[in-house]
């Protein structure tokens, strides 16, 4: 087992996404996964019912005691609902977490459509997450909101990344699964100049339920390991696309994929 990742996100009753997916993500990856939850979901394959958010004051004290004791190799955040939560979580990456890779993905809408970010939080989260990112993990429709560009072509993901970058990330992955086609090209933007871009055919599938929550967690664990950015991605897509294509066909919405399918390569 190598590399720790602290988790700070909610958590999915349905067990797709969030927490538990995370947490099953760092674990097959050979990670360790340790978690301060930010909110109770009730959810399911078909939508998210129910949100109770919890004190922030009791997710930094879930962070720092777990950073105080165990320690971490990075950071990964995910639903971060409110203006307070949003704001405890840049103490702690200002404070215990300093310095440790921090995997920012920016949570804004469940795969079902749910809304898991407060209107009024937007702003905060550009302000206060954005910069301190090592890697920010936007989907297009997150990617619109944050750069406030209409994406509709791999150059417009680059503006994008481009944009969101100058607000602070030291890297940013547009991920192009919203995309219409037959490909899904992801676009890794860094602040050195490096622009990759990665391709891959798209699986038809409706069970795509934490997708976003498994890749980001699963880019954490690379960083965690020591693996270099451009590596972890490549692993992640890897793995979340096999999660995919083996998925179990649970549920009668979004499914969840199969977190426990075997690595194969590093």
């Amino acid at each position: 087992m190598k590399g720790r990742v602290l988790i700070i996100a909610g958590s999915d009753s349905s067990g797709g996404a969030g927490i538990q997916a995370d947490i099953k993500t760092v674990t097959v990856l050979g990670g360790y996964a340790a978690t301060a939850i930010t909110a109770l979901t009730a959810q399911n394959t078909r939508g998210v019912f129910g949100v109770l958010g919890i004190d922030p004051a009791f997710i930094l004290q879930q962070a720092e005691l777990m950073l105080d004791d165990i320690g971490a190799d990075a950071i990964k955040t995910g639903m971060l609902h409110s203006v307070p939560v949003i704001e405890a979580v840049a103490q702690l990456l200002d404070g215990k977490a300093k310095g440790l890779p921090a995997v920012i993905d920016p949570v804004m809408i469940s795969q079902s459509g749910s809304r898991l970010l407060n209107e009024d939080a937007v702003d905060s989260l550009i302000r206060l997450m954005v910069p301190r990112a090592t890697v920010l993990t936007p989907n297009i429709p997150e990617a619109e909101v944050l750069s406030g560009l209409k994406i509709t072509s791999e150059t417009d993901m680059i503006a994008a990344a481009e944009k969101i970058g100058a607000m602070g990330a030291r890297a940013v992955l547009v991920k192009g699964g919203h995309a219409e086609g037959e490909k899904i090209v992801d676009i890794l933007w860094r602040k050195d100049g490096v622009i990759e871009g990665f391709e891959d055919d798209r699986i038809p599938s409706e069970n795509n339920h934490g997708t976003g929550c498994s890749l980001a967690s699963a880019i954490a664990t690379g960083l965690a390991q020591g693996m270099s950015l451009s590596d972890s991605v490549a692993r992640s897509r890897a793995f979340v696309r096999e999660a995919i294509r083996t998925a179990p066909n649970f549920g009668k919405g979004n499914g969840p994929l199969n977190h426990a399918h075997p690595v194969t390569g590093e």
